[in-house]
């Protein structure tokens, strides 16, 4: 928290100076107020106006002030949301593959959404308050100074005390603030499931479990957040609240005291009435609020890395293989499950490689491995004579590209999912349509490379995404391509199109995972490596 509130320091004093105008005309007015009265009392008319006069000046400047601090917070609101989401991008983008993927992406959206929201509440608002009611403390202090000394003592000793109760229950409330965060990421998944499966359960007429699951995620999310205000407003209200409201009559007592004998002037029993109501008020807030931003430590917790609003640093590549990717006693395993078994294979530079077998039997698995996405593995993989662990994924995949089939497709055009933000020449383009097969699709297209594919690509065929995927990996020139199951939605003409295209590139390294190879087309791979479960591994040339 205290990062963000360094960072936009001047957003964030400008608040704070605008709350201590405010607070100083609001201490200001109780005074004016006293010596209105004292006029009435003096039975000074010329005193009485002069003085209301400069309480109606007081109010208007008031209105006016308030106005400036709602813009000044929203805007260092805004600010500091806007750095919390770019530091849980780079959070995120600092995970490795299999620790991202440890966690439903449903948590992680709720980390952009809910958590900020959270944040903003229990955070930033609770923060801007604490340092309003400091500066109501603050100025209503020294307004009392103005009246005598002895009430400013009077003052410290009650603020020392009740500064020192929050303390009691700060972790506690730190801890209802966990289970809050934990307790929503876990709805927050459960909902985008619902929403995910909506087709599948509308068409088994499970209507009824879509608005229950709807309902039970609901109040996952709204439990916690019940129970954590109740419990804080016990602490705040009932608590603090009390002694807080003990002090203030013992106050405004002391203050009766001092008028009857005479160390005041009569009418500051009114005046000092409100001052000491706002010290009252102002020491309750800042206690409360202190409890408030203890809990909002769980939500802060979740980022590891701050972005600073340079580029990323990239780690520096690797050459590129020269001669051959080796695998060597392969071994890797998902929980206690085998997947992988002493599996030897070698690819060469420019060479042609298909891996077939049944499902489960780890071809899939083998293409994670050789992008580095699953570094829990034994044996070695060697690039060239370069042990794989010595690189991070990031450096092996500067010389990879990856087709899945389960082909993710972002909701803008076709163009922007293949460039991917990057600029190239009309030539490299058109290239790259043309291998994938997707040239004959645009034709059909009024909008063409511009077409939005919709989310997800629900605008466009399981076999045009696949297309788009393969221009997309295409068009980056990457000297190695790893095709999982790549082809699988295309009909047998553009398969044969795009597998051509792939086996013809002679500086293209391809390692392509397929079930449905025709006889013809096994013959033009270098080698076929048919894997099997468990421990038998057949090699067929």
């Amino acid at each position: 928290m205290t990062y963000y509130l360094k960072k936009f320091w001047k957003k964030n004093l400008a608040v704070i100076l605008v709350q201590l105008a405010i607070y100083s005309l609001t201490a200001s007015q109780a005074l004016v107020q006293i010596q209105f009265f004292q006029g009435i009392i003096d039975l000074d008319l010329n005193r009485m106006l002069f003085w209301q006069a400069v309480n109606v000046i007081v109010w208007i400047t008031f209105y006016f002030l308030q106005i400036l601090c709602a813009r000044a917070r929203a805007s260092a609101t805004r600010a500091m949301n806007n750095q919390i989401r770019r530091d849980m991008a780079a959070t995120l983008l600092n995970k490795s593959h299999q620790d991202y993927h440890a966690q439903d992406s449903g948590e992680y959206l709720s980390w952009f959404t809910s958590s900020v929201e959270r944040i903003e509440n229990s955070a930033w608002n609770p923060f801007f308050d604490l340092a309003a009611y400091v500066c109501m403390a603050g100025t209503a202090i020294i307004a009392l100074a103005s009246v005598h000394w002895s009430l400013v003592l009077l003052s410290l000793v009650t603020t020392l005390i009740l500064s020192m109760l929050p303390k009691l229950f700060a972790k506690k409330m730190n801890h209802l603030g966990e289970v809050c965060a934990q307790e929503q990421a876990v709805a927050t998944g459960k909902l985008k499931e619902l929403l995910g499966g909506f087709d599948v359960l509308c068409f088994f007429g499970r209507h009824s479990l879509f608005s229950k699951g709807i309902e039970q995620a609901s109040d996952q999310i709204e439990r916690p957040k019940f129970e954590q205000a109740c419990k804080q407003e016990v602490i705040s209200s009932g608590v603090l609240g009390n002694v807080s409201t003990f002090i203030s009559l013992g106050n405004t007592l002391f203050v009766a005291v001092l008028s009857i004998k005479g160390i005041v002037i009569q009418s500051a029993l009114t005046g000092t009435g409100n001052l000491c109501s706002s010290v009252s008020n102002g020491i309750r807030g800042i206690a409360g609020l202190r409890l408030s931003i203890a809990s909002s430590k769980a939500y802060f917790d979740r980022i590891s890395v701050h972005d600073n609003g340079t580029e990323r640093q990239h780690n520096a590549g690797i050459d590129p293989v020269q001669n051959t990717i080796t695998v060597e006693n392969l071994n890797f395993q998902y929980g206690e499950r085998p997947i992988l078994q002493d599996l030897s294979l070698q690819f060469k530079k420019g060479g042609k490689y298909a891996l077939t077998g049944p499902s489960g039997c780890g071809k899939s698995t083998l293409l994670k491995l050789l992008l580095g996405w699953l570094p829990d593995y034994g044996g070695a993989i060697r690039f060239d004579d370069k042990d794989a662990r010595d690189f991070t994924p990031e450096q092996l995949q500067q010389q990879m590209s990856y087709i899945e089939q389960n082909v993710f497709l972002f909701n803008s055009t076709i163009r922007d999912n293949i460039t991917l933000g990057e600029t190239f020449t009309d030539e490299q383009m058109e290239k790259a349509l043309r291998d994938s097969a997707l040239m004959g699709d645009l034709a059909s297209m009024p909008a063409g490379l511009d077409t939005i594919v919709g989310e997800e690509g629900g605008n466009l065929s399981g076999g045009q995404k696949q297309r788009v995927a393969i221009a997309r990996a295409l068009i980056h020139d990457r000297s190695i391509l790893l095709v999982d199951e790549g082809t699988s939605a295309l009909d047998q003409k553009n398969a044969d199109i795009v597998e051509k295209s792939l086996l013809e590139n002679p500086d293209l390294t391809l390692i392509l995972v397929s079930h449905h190879l025709t006889p013809e087309r096994k013959e033009q791979f270098t080698q076929m490596y048919d894997l099997q479960p468990a421990v038998s591994y057949l090699k067929s040339a």
